[in-house]
């Protein structure tokens, strides 16, 4: 098989990155935007040894689920790439990927229940990040393509809350009026490199972060000060990010004008949002998710929870009102400073945040004598360390709740919890991030030993 060779081909699957799945001579054949049932005419586009990859050259046969999409950007830069299928057909493709990886696991066992809808399937998300750059000469902002820097200039991001939008363009506008460089990444010259802009569905209250390669420019003043007068923007920040690299945000911040936070909510409680902070992303999805875990767990007014990777307190506030005490742990400082604030702003006297790793302070409280009963953890996309599992296991919690972002690290955790004598019997998908193929769920794992 060679580059720009066409091939007919039957899609059979969907990989669990949302590339439709073909074979053809001996080969597993990635295909974009293709659904399964499909015959389509492809162009191949790159041969490695086992697998190649392809793009759509004539739809033969469409699916029946295949959903005409006027914006095909969203699809083409992975924005969303579930777009062009029908939602209920992505709620069961979301399932079927936590079934996949349990019966490659050996747990076919395990009951996995139906994916939870989001009450929102566009115009969820509570945050965009998207990149800077110069196209024809002109400044632009939008996403980039699949597997590439190439971006695709955007002003509807179709998954992000419209208002955000309006913000975006707004602010790049700006930008160009003031004629501010763009970022050029190849040899890192330029001003802005991204624009983070978040809104709290609940308060209405917009922060606009400028990702910048330099902590001033000549232009800053300007753009600050008519940033400041769109409609809803409480916080003008610039995060400061000089290195060559991929990651978004550097690591330090600065108020450019208005607050250091923003304020939202989570069901009836409310949390103060710095630029750092990490906030789950569908506003309205998120009361569900943890309510859901909370139902799961076998709470008792007496128990003790640990709040592990607790960001600014989100999870374990939540459960505070179920249970006698809550203690939590983070690594980012500003994080702890949030969630020791959050508790206060609800009036939660039963929490408490510490600055640290959980697998080294959990050891140290249960050496002090702290009875742990229940373990929530929502760690991000790689999962639980193996030293954070041998320590939770060691405080001796009668369960632990898991939240995963990442099914397959998740699965692959929950083997090494059985093996240290937790056992777990269903596992609850749950859709976080619509028209793409992410998917969070939730388990509780019990010990076995009493």
């Amino acid at each position: 098989m060679q580059k720009n060779e066409l091939v007919n081909l039957t899609i059979e699957d969907l990989s669990y990155q949302a590339m439709g799945v073909a074979h053809h001579e001996g080969l597993t054949i990635f295909v974009n935007n293709a659904l399964p049932g499909e015959v389509v005419e492809a162009k191949i586009l790159k041969v490695k040894k086992t697998f190649a990859f392809a793009k759509i050259e004539k739809l033969v046969k469409a699916s029946p689920y295949r959903i005409t999409v006027k914006l095909n950007q969203w699809v083409q830069t992975g924005l969303a790439s579930l777009a062009h299928l029908q939602y209920d057909q992505q709620l069961v493709f979301k399932r079927q990927q936590v079934v996949n990886l349990l019966h490659k696991a050996g747990m076919d066992q395990i009951k996995v229940d139906e994916t939870l809808a989001s009450p929102e399937q566009t115009g969820y998300r509570n945050k965009a990040q998207v990149p800077v750059r110069k196209i024809k000469g002109q400044l632009e902002i939008g996403f980039f393509r699949r597997r590439s820097h190439d971006l695709v200039p955007l002003t509807n991001f179709f998954t992000t809350d419209p208002e955000i939008d309006r913000v975006l363009i707004s602010v790049r506008d700006i930008l160009r009026k003031y004629r501010v460089p763009a970022y050029d990444e190849i040899h890192n010259r330029g001003q802005v490199r991204y624009l983070d802009v978040r809104r709290s569905k609940a308060t209405g209250e917009i922060m606009v972060i400028l990702v910048c390669r330099q902590q001033k420019f000549p232009q800053l003043d300007q753009v600050t000060k008519d940033i400041s007068k769109l409609a809803h923007v409480k916080s003008v920040i610039l995060n400061y990010n000089p290195d060559k690299t991929n990651v978004i945000l550097g690591k330090r911040d600065f108020v450019l004008a208005g607050q250091d936070h923003i304020m939202d909510k989570i069901g009836d409680l409310n949390f103060k949002i710095s630029p750092q902070s990490f906030f789950q992303i569908n506003s309205r999805q998120t009361p569900r998710l943890y309510q859901l875990a909370i139902d799961k767990a076998d709470l008792h007014p007496d128990d003790v929870v640990i709040d592990a990777y607790a960001g600014i307190g989100t999870i374990g506030l939540s459960v505070a009102k179920h249970v006698k005490a809550v203690r939590g742990m983070e690594t980012i400082k500003p994080a702890v400073d949030d969630a020791n604030y959050n508790a206060r702003l609800n009036g939660i006297e039963n929490a408490k945040y510490v600055v640290g790793k959980a697998e080294e302070i959990m050891p140290q409280w249960a050496k002090a004598g702290l009875k742990t009963d229940v373990i929530f953890v929502d760690p991000p996309r790689k999962g639980l360390t193996p030293e954070f599992i041998q320590a939770a296991v060691k405080t001796g919690p009668k369960e632990i709740v898991y939240i995963s972002c990442n099914p397959a690290t998740q699965v692959r955790d929950l083997q090494e919890f059985q093996e240290l004598g937790y056992e777990f019997d269903e596992i609850s998908p749950v859709d976080m991030f619509p028209q793409t193929p992410h998917v969070e769920s939730v388990t509780v794992l019990e010990r076995t030993e009493k």
